[in-house]
């Protein structure tokens, strides 16, 4: 009897997290309409995210593409999925063709996945792909994204080189300690400053994709546009265990 109790709290849990992007938004200046939460159902089985989706969610992501696969085909088709992280390029095909209501990956790390993906949506004849790029912010090997300094290369190659692909923004991931997170936001802020400048993009045009469970209300004090939230809104990841 204990699974119907775990399942309401999820949806205790996202209205919570709304109230506080309300308030973040509102110092910020903003409104929360201008925030998007995208729930991550990472580890979590399918009757969770249903629960959400039943109190009226619609924007879901995936941080692996066996999990979105397995996931995407047993839900609601009016989901927008994003892709979140790291997307090997051997795998595009098999998300893309899987999951036929993604509207977004976050993110793009280099030109070589880029073509790929362009590519790929062109040879399935899907609408264009969202994209956002991803920018390692905080210097860290063990993370995916490019260079800032490489940011503005990679934003003009996307957008002018690979027509199948709609370029949406940037997107980063803080430091897991958060220490160093204002700082990491800030470099995003620069370098969309640094995008929208060279190709003549209003900001607003340019999504920024910033703040997690732990940090998201300064990422959205300091003008994220994108929230992904998981472990806020299902409760801890659940990892099998190693035998």
């Amino acid at each position: 009897m204990a699974a119907p109790a775990v399942e309401g709290a999820a949806v205790t849990a996202l209205r919570a997290v709304f109230h506080r992007v309300r308030q973040a938004a509102e110092r910020s200046g903003r409104s929360s309409g201008d925030v998007r939460v995208v729930a991550v159902g990472k580890t979590k089985p399918v009757s969770l995210i249903q629960q959400v989706y039943d109190a009226g969610h619609r924007y879901f992501g995936e941080n692996y593409v066996q999990e979105i696969v397995e996931k995407a085909p047993q839900l609601p088709e009016d989901i927008t999925w994003h892709f979140i992280g790291h997307l090997q390029s051997n795998k595009v095909k098999n998300l893309l063709t899987a999951v036929p209501n993604l509207v977004m990956v976050e993110g793009i790390d280099n030109a070589k996945l880029a073509n790929h993906l362009d590519r790929a949506v062109s040879n399935i004849r899907r609408q264009p792909l969202k994209v956002l790029v991803q920018v390692n912010t905080s210097g860290e090997e063990s993370k995916s994204g490019v260079n800032p300094t490489d940011c503005v290369d990679l934003v003009k190659h996307v957008k002018l080189g690979c027509p199948n692909l709609e370029f949406s923004g940037l997107m980063t991931i803080g430091m897991p300690d958060y220490t160093s997170t204002p700082e990491n936001f800030k470099t995003l802020l620069d370098c969309r400053s640094k995008v929208c400048k060279v190709l003549g993009m209003a900001e607003s045009q340019c999504e920024l994709s910033m703040g997690m469970s732990g940090d998201f209300e300064l990422a959205i004090e300091m003008g994220s546009t994108n929230v992904r939230i998981g472990s806020t809104i299902f409760g801890p990841r659940e990892y099998p265990k190693k035998k």
